[in-house]
């Protein structure tokens, strides 16, 4: 049996359909929605029936020739690595510093590993993206974005 990138590709997205799908009926319902037609689960089930078929479509209908073999020859799984040590590292800092800054530094960070090493081509990339955002989510979208708690204990607020 001969598995491609393709059979790969469409088992992962499978398991995460159904995942999003089980946690999706651990959605608590208000009382009385379980017999209206649309509630809190409606969309996310919807989503995770859709990926399901499309994940099976994907897999019968995935070419099965020896050219399309899986191959993990030509990958940089250090960069990969680096790569998902500062996604961590992101998640982390947003407590401490805020998204505004995480997200800055998470951008540089990003930009360097993969190349980039002129400052100020890491600072008009990284900046202007972050604060756009940043002033969608909680100006116009009315997002609550914690600051951090540097920035709390520097105002003492």
């Amino acid at each position: 049996m001969t598995i491609t990138k393709d059979h790969i590709g469409g088992l992962v997205f499978l398991g995460l359909s159904v995942a999003y799908g089980y946690y999706a009926g651990q959605i608590p319902l208000l009382p009385g929605d379980e017999f209206e037609p649309f509630h809190a689960q409606t969309v996310p089930n919807a989503l995770a029936l859709l990926g399901s078929l499309l994940s099976v479509a994907l897999l019968l209908s995935a070419t099965r020739s020896p050219g399309n073999k899986l191959s993990l020859r030509g990958y940089d799984f250090p960069l990969v690595s680096k790569l998902l040590l500062l996604v961590v590292l992101f998640a982390l800092a947003l407590e401490w510093v805020g998204f505004l800054l995480a997200t800055i530094f998470f951008l540089i960070g990003g930009y360097w590993l993969l190349g980039e090493r002129r400052i100020k081509t890491l600072l008009v990339a990284s900046v202007p993206f972050a604060v756009g955002i940043w002033f969608v989510l909680t100006q116009l979208l009315d997002i609550y974005l914690a600051p951090g708690q540097l920035f709390s204990q520097i105002t003492g607020g």
